[in-house]
């Protein structure tokens, strides 16, 4: 019996230190406490996000808002949500619209400029900030390392609860009756039950195919 619960404890020892491995290996500030989620469903496109703010284990406030359009004359509105610093993320907000003047009616032409001039930049590549940005014909995931993701299956999500939400948006997504709104609603409500750093607070934003 000794030797059956030595064995165990080993195992899960061997286990947990491989978990925490695997964990160290990503890159600092790769799990940003909150949760963004971005649906396109038919012809609608749903952005949802949060409302909490944390400064390590301590909630600050749960009425943060983490989502942004940027509206540009003659160009269809883009959805903006940031997870990370919030003066890291309203600095590449400035930057992306700018990008967005470049290059008009191109969004994933800006991201990725937007991505370029992060990684390197002397003075941008130090912000800590994940975003996703959409309009009615792409969603991308944009962080420092120099990633643009474009979203697979017309779901991505990003910050500490973004692997929940994702999951039950992918789950949710082929329902009957459910736009993507209804989708994004459900499935960040699955992610923040099980997420602390994410609160059932959250602001919405969508557009749609004229």
């Amino acid at each position: 019996y000794q030797r059956r619960v030595h064995g165990t404890l080993s195992e899960c020892l061997f286990f947990f230190d491989m978990l925490r491995r695997c964990v160290s290996s990503f890159p600092a500030g790769y799990f940003r406490t909150t949760t963004i989620l971005a649906v396109r469903k038919g012809n609608q496109t749903a952005l949802i996000g949060d409302k909490r703010v944390t400064m390590g284990s301590v909630c600050v406030k749960d009425n943060a808002r983490k989502l942004r359009t940027i509206s540009k004359k003659d160009q269809p509105d883009v959805l903006v949500g940031f997870a990370g610093s919030v003066a890291d993320a309203l600095s590449l907000l400035g930057r992306l619209e700018s990008k967005l003047d470049e290059y008009p009616g191109q969004l994933l032409r800006a991201c990725v400029e937007l991505a370029k001039a992060w990684r390197t930049d002397k003075y941008l590549r130090r912000l800590e900030a994940s975003l996703i940005v959409c309009d009615t014909e792409g969603m991308y995931q944009i962080d420092g390392g120099g990633n643009v993701l474009e979203a697979e299956e017309g779901v991505v999500a990003v910050g500490s609860g973004g692997f929940f939400a994702y999951a039950a948006a992918k789950a949710l997504h082929d329902v009957d009756g459910f736009t993507a709104e209804d989708v994004a609603r459900k499935a960040i409500g699955v992610a923040t039950t099980m997420d602390i750093h994410s609160c059932p607070h959250h602001d919405i934003l969508t557009v749609e195919k004229p």
